[in-house]
């Protein structure tokens, strides 16, 4: 019986120290400072700072603008109508 015990313990040590160094494709827990930092851009219609990614991006006169909404790309794209 003893015997049967050390087997056991012996299996789920193993199994354990395998498990520690070879994850076997499971996901590691990302923490949010983890990632890439995300670049933030100024909306030039509100003037708010936003992430790149999440932006609503525009090209308007040839060059790419970044806004927080499409009500704000629509206001500036409005502005810069009436300039011309």
């Amino acid at each position: 019986m003893i015997k049967f015990l050390l087997l056991i313990f012996l299996i789920f040590f193993i199994y354990r120290a395998v498990r520690k160094y070879m994850p076997l494709g499971q996901k590691t827990e990302q923490r949010p400072g983890d990632g890439p930092v995300d670049e933030m851009v100024q909306d030039p219609s509100c003037m708010t700072y936003i992430p790149r990614r999440t932006a609503q991006r525009k090209v308007v006169g040839g060059k790419e603008f970044f806004f927080c909404s499409k009500e704000c790309a629509e206001k500036f794209e409005k502005g810069m109508r009436a300039q011309r």
